[in-house]
């Protein structure tokens, strides 16, 4: 019965992970529903695993934009925003694109400035740096922004929380629009337009937009605008959805309503006529279209951002937004190079913060660890990491050349990380905090690091032990090793695109023998198990030194084993087999 607790699938309760298992969907009349559509059975459990309706499915596995873009007017302040954009340009105004520094923060500013460029008007590019300048417009930056000229800056995935800067850009002259997506609370800041899904008076229902998205709303605002101006030049927006695409799976928003059809059709112009910078940037990345979210979220994505967090902040923009060959040849090759010193150093600091993890209480609730040195730039993935590794709260600390600790966190699911950080910093243990329930930042004096770490223990103790007894892991069905196949593979592309809120379909094998286990570098796994038939499933557990699967692969006598798995087509020397990644193994108790 929908919504009485559920049966552990297969009996697992406590797998290697600390998971118990259970069906992703568990309410036969969806499925139902589904089936007489027409679907399969494998694509109808995938669908009402995913909440889809039997109304919705039709657009649900065809997302569009002809039927799921809306008015871009319906977004609060819009079309004040776009005649001041337009009035400058016509005006001969100089305006500056100010973004953040990852991915999404680039993609918009990339988006914009090809827009501009394309309606003949070059707008200027500032993009701060994470360590020096920190997140989002402050009083010098746009104190220089304006003394280099500029009467009009747009700020993308920022800006809805600069009221000092936006009131210094008031008291100088300078004119401000800000597109952004983050939440906000109580008063607005004084921009000259504030286009924010997230706004309190905002009635557009797109809060679940990234940045990328807003800012793609802006352009069909001005295209639209523009034409009834009679100007001429407007560009065709559809080629800058690969740009909008790689915003929104970067910066993982939910992957539904129209987010869905911005990466669905995004997806499609990135795979056959990309933008000139992620062309230079999958080459040197050695990876050839057809591309998925998975390569713009494990690919792509991570060179950019490797340029905002220990290189040169504006270098992704620049990259996106180029049209010259050569410099754009330049930007993709340095910000490769970076992303590889980026996961040398991330790998340093994980490995410093495994060892200081491991000396905490045995029992301690929220992993938390401090280090001088650690780059701020890459702690928040050494977090990710922690939390994944531990299965709790993380928030690792990095103590500058000041004696200033800069802290990230990451939380897991029931743990509202956000709430604990806002009530340390009301008890004065922070210089500052915020965040939201999975994720925040802090600014720490040293010496406050063991009363926050108390304090820490303490507030969210409760929320994390039943966070963890309620802990279960998802799966959307039990099938046997021959199911994994090309047909099976077809029907999990059908039902795709997967990112936050879409999960990537999990399968549990049942009872089989474990074949074959080899250590990689990396702390990965290479394995193949066999089932009751015979039937050999080739795959690979990555992280399994991490997540504690590597013990029980490479054990001289190993037991037999459940298995949860994403299942995969791995193309290599023109060969194509079917693999899985394990994501999680429960043993069979003889």
């Amino acid at each position: 019965m929908p919504g009485s607790p559920q049966i552990p699938l297969l009996g697992v309760n406590h797998s290697v992970r600390g998971q118990k298992w259970v069906l992703r969907n568990d309410d036969e009349s969806k499925l139902d529903a589904l089936t007489r559509l027409g679907l399969s059975q494998t694509c109808a459990q995938l669908l009402a695993g995913r909440g889809v309706e039997a109304a919705d499915a039709e657009n649900f596995l065809a997302p569009t934009l002809r039927n799921l873009l809306p008015d871009p007017s319906t977004l609060q302040d819009m079309d004040t925003a776009v005649s001041l954009v337009l009035d400058m340009m016509q005006a001969g105004k100089k305006i500056t694109v100010f973004a953040d520094y990852d991915v999404d923060g680039g993609t918009s500013a990339a988006q914009l400035l090809r827009w501009g460029r394309a309606m003949g008007a070059e707008f200027s590019l500032y993009v701060p740096d994470r360590i020096k300048e920190g997140y989002g417009p402050t009083v010098d930056a746009f104190e220089s922004i304006k003394a280099n000229g500029t009467d009009l800056v747009i700020t993308v995935d920022c800006g809805a929380a600069a009221y000092d800067a936006l009131r210094a850009a008031a008291k100088i002259g300078m004119k401000v629009v800000v597109i952004d997506h983050h939440m906000m609370v109580g008063e607005h800041p004084p921009a000259n337009a504030l286009v924010n899904p997230n706004r309190n008076d905002d009635t557009s229902g797109l809060g679940h937009l990234a940045a990328a998205g807003v800012t793609f709303m802006l352009l069909v605002a001005l295209n639209r605008e523009a034409k009834r101006r009679g100007l001429a030049g407007t560009p065709d927006l559809l080629s800058f959805l690969d740009l909008t695409a790689l915003g929104t799976i970067c910066d993982v928003v939910p992957l539904t309503g129209l987010n869905r059809a911005f990466v669905a059709q995004g997806l499609k112009v990135m795979s056959s006529t990309p933008n000139p910078g992620l062309a230079a940037l999958s080459h040197v990345a050695n990876t050839v279209p057809p591309f998925t979210t998975y390569h713009g979220g494990f690919i792509l994505g991570p060179r950019i951002n490797a340029g905002g967090r220990i290189g040169q902040a504006d270098m992704g923009a620049k990259l996106l937004s180029g049209d010259d060959p050569q410099i754009i040849e330049k930007y993709a090759k340095e910000l490769d190079q970076i992303n590889s010193e980026r996961k040398t150093l991330q790998d340093k600091i994980l490995q410093e913060a495994l060892d200081k993890a491991a000396k905490l209480p045995k029992n301690h609730k929220v992993t938390i660890v401090a280090m001088d040195g650690w780059h701020a730039g890459v702690i928040g993935i050494v977090a990710g990491r922690l939390k994944d590794r531990f299965g709790k709260p993380a928030i690792v600390i990095g103590i500058d050349d000041e004696g200033v600790g800069k802290g990230s966190g990451r939380s897991i699911h029931g743990v509202n990380l956000g709430a604990a950080i806002y009530a340390a910093k009301e008890k004065g243990l922070l210089v500052a905090g915020g965040g939201h329930e999975m994720a925040a930042g802090i600014t720490i004096k040293p010496e406050n690091m063991q009363k926050f770490y108390v304090f820490m223990e303490s507030y969210l103790t409760g929320e994390v032990e039943r966070a963890l007894e309620n802990a279960s892991y998802k799966v959307d069905a039990l099938i046997s090793p021959a199911a994994a196949n090309a047909d099976l593979i077809a029907e999990i592309d059908m039902v795709g695109p997967y990112g936050a809120k879409m999960p990537e379909p999990v399968f549990a094998f049942a009872n089989l023998r474990i074949a074959y286990a080899k250590r990689l570098n990396g702390g990965h796994v290479r394995c193949a198990f066999e089932g009751g038939d015979g039937v050999r499933l080739q795959g690979i557990a990555f992280r399994a030194e991490e997540n504690g699967m590597a013990e029980i692969l490479l054990t001289p006598n190993p037991p037999r084993v459940h298995i949860a798995a994403r299942v995969k087509e791995n193309t290599w020397n023109g060969h194509t087999r079917i693999d899985v990644q394990l994501a999680d193994i429960a043993v069979i108790d003889e």
